[in-house]
């Protein structure tokens, strides 16, 4: 039992990096990252990546972290279910949030090097680029905390559990997107 409950609260504690590419679809439009930029003949990001997605993913993201770490500090939810103690929560799920996004970027900047078009299929890539980013920059800000919920001892559990779920969630969440008209393609 402790080793599913050390998965499920992987997935728990990863919800702020899971909802900024969702968000970012929703909010996005107007000028993009990269403002048009090319770099050795192909575009740096593309046209779907926009400072519009941008701080609404990440709004939406940091917005969901803080509500959830609230909510498990008003119940008292042991030490795994949560982000933190004070002010370490804000800390920690915006770091997951922003990183999740620069994933994302970086997920096309090297789709655009590889002369993969906007949309195309990337597999792994396409799944894991943002689960890296939020891992990443928040090994960086929060190295205690990440080796605490995702790589030390059964935490491990969680880390499989989140590879493992991230890319049925993904494809399921971009085939809505698909079908609600926010996607133009299903992958």
């Amino acid at each position: 039992m402790d080793l599913l409950v050390s998965a499920i609260s992987g997935i728990f504690l990863f919800l702020p990096a899971l909802l900024p590419n969702s968000a970012a679809v929703l909010f996005g439009g107007g000028t993009p990252v990269d403002f048009g930029r090319s770099w050795r003949g192909k575009r740096i990001l593309g046209d779907g990546k926009t400072w519009r997605g941008l701080v609404g993913g990440v709004s939406a993201g940091t917005s969901l972290g803080l509500l959830l770490a609230i909510l498990t500090m008003a119940l008292d939810a042991s030490e795994s279910w949560r982000w933190g103690l004070g002010l370490m929560p804000i800390g920690v799920v915006f770091s997951l949030s922003l990183g999740s996004l620069l994933g994302d970027m970086a997920g096309a900047f090297i789709k655009r090097r590889l002369g993969m078009k906007r949309g195309q299929k990337a597999p792994g890539l396409d799944q894991y680029d943002f689960v890296m980013g939020a891992l990443g920059l928040t090994a960086l800000t929060f190295p205690g905390w990440l080796s605490a919920h995702y790589l030390n001892g059964e935490a491990v559990i969680a880390l499989v559990a989140l590879l493992v779920f991230v890319p049925l969630l993904h494809r399921s969440v971009n085939i809505i997107g698909f079908k609600l008209g926010k996607k133009k393609e299903p992958w």
